[in-house]
């Protein structure tokens, strides 16, 4: 079957497509081929070693397609079925093996490239909006990336819940986007200070939380962009990783949390993997919730897919097709 393949950590061009022999379940697992494949930072983080692994690896951790073939003691699922998954690596492939738990089944309503779009980033969504910081209603929210895959999503949860909404965007493109989802305020960084729009917005208070993705570049002024008891949500560094932090800054700027979730740990159970799962794909499926796929890339393309995630040349979702 065809692969991508990772030999050595670096740059896109380490995304290798490579036939490798075709996986076969063991006990308790499944045996996927793929419809599409998610395409996300954390595989940009194990493809350049920041999460180092295993060499050589098939890279991917989110996907969605119909059971080929199941191991021993598996009984939830038989050939034929549909599923989706997310944090278990290996879907930038035409075959994929998936440990029976961490399976999904789909409805009917959602078909299999929504599936892949939405598993991961919707899941990392839900539990950021709903268990790291559980907005209230009359919170106000900072999103940094608001028109990116998870960005997009999370504003439209947000605003599901009551919260006013900011979020910040590179370009006048994106900030129409970020309006479309539902932000309040779409804050161009590349032109202003987000931490002094924030304050204007709030009359000087500052937000509830800030659910940042981005890292290095906007760690700062995320920090000082929030209210008193506000909490910090760090759960990504596009712009790189953020320097070790003195926590007494946390107490001098107001008795701040901060945190660095991550979402096999909101998804550590069958039961709530379901639980989450669920919400995200019904959202979908009655329209409560809008996924934008901007662009699908045949499988051999992961490492323009790479370039331009990492770029920051998209908005929304990015597939691979096997």
């Amino acid at each position: 079957m065809r692969a991508i393949r990772v030999s050595s950590y670096g740059g896109p061009e380490v995304l290798r497509p490579e036939p490798i022999p075709e996986p076969r379940p063991g006990e308790g697992e499944v045996l996927v081929r793929l419809a599409a494949a998610g395409v996300n930072f954390i595989d940009v983080y194990q493809r350049t070693g920041r999460y180092p692994g295993p060499l050589p690896f098939t890279p991917g951790m989110e996907g969605a397609g119909r059971v080929e073939a199941v191991g021993a003691g598996v009984d939830s699922f038989v050939p034929g079925d549909r599923v989706a998954w997310a944090n278990v690596r290996g879907s930038y492939a035409e075959l994929a093996i998936v440990p029976a738990e961490r399976l999904v089944p789909l409805p009917d309503e959602i078909e299999d490239r929504a599936a892949a779009a939405a598993m991961l980033q919707g899941m990392t969504a839900h539990y950021l909006a709903h268990s790291t910081y559980a907005i209230r209603r009359g919170d106000s929210v900072l999103i940094h990336a608001a028109a990116g895959g998870v960005g997009l999503l999370l504003v439209q949860m947000a605003r599901r819940l009551g919260a006013q909404v900011f979020g910040t965007v590179s370009s006048e493109q994106k900030a129409e986007l970020a309006r479309e989802a539902g932000v309040d305020e779409a804050i161009l960084y590349t032109r202003t200070s987000f931490r002094e729009q924030v304050r204007r917005l709030t009359d000087g208070r500052g937000v509830h939380v800030v659910y940042d993705s981005v890292g290095r570049s906007t760690f700062e002024e995320s920090l000082d962009s929030l209210r008193p008891l506000g909490m910090l949500v760090l759960f990504g560094a596009s712009s790189g990783p953020v320097p070790p932090v003195d926590p007494m800054i946390l107490s001098s700027k107001g008795s701040l949390f901060l945190t660095r979730p991550t979402l096999g740990h909101y998804v550590a159970d069958r039961a709530t993997l379901l639980d989450r799962a669920g919400d995200v794909l019904s959202w979908i499926a009655d329209g409560s919730i809008t996924l934008r796929i901007e662009r699908t890339y045949p499988l051999e393309d992961a490492a323009e897919a790479h370039r331009d995630l990492e770029g920051r040349r998209t908005t929304g979702k990015l597939l691979l097709i096997p």
